[in-house]
């Protein structure tokens, strides 16, 4: 039997080999109390620009250290995330002008979303 599982928005195709083979697969939820019907959702978030710096992982934006129209450099640090009581610097690729910037002090991100976007 064949399987598509997505994870992380990456889609992989998986063989099963399923010994009871009139066994029909439906969704399996981990977690779930058991007294509600469960309805699949999907969840999303806002795609970031081909200029965005992304954020490395999910936490929230602790500092902002930039400004929009403000002359950066490759390395310089736009900002600061924080996640499980850890501080990440978030630095610029490369040199440029910080065009937009997504975020504020206390916004909760998820991995992969934009921050700020460069000219």
């Amino acid at each position: 039997m064949k399987l598509k599982v997505t994870v992380n928005g990456i889609n992989y195709d998986i063989d099963v080999e399923v010994e009871e083979p009139d066994v029909q697969l439906g969704t399996i939820v981990i977690g779930g109390t058991g007294s509600a019907p469960v309805v699949p959702t999907t969840a999303s978030m806002s795609g970031a620009s081909a200029n965005a710096v992304t954020a490395p992982l999910a936490g929230s934006v602790a500092r902002v250290l930039v400004e929009e129209g403000q002359e950066i450099k490759a390395g310089e640090v736009l900002l600061v995330l924080e996640a499980m009581k850890m501080e990440t610097e978030i630095t610029a690729p490369k040199d440029g002008t910080v065009a937009r910037i997504l975020v504020e002090k206390g916004t909760p991100v998820q991995a992969g979303e934009g921050l700020v976007e460069l000219d």
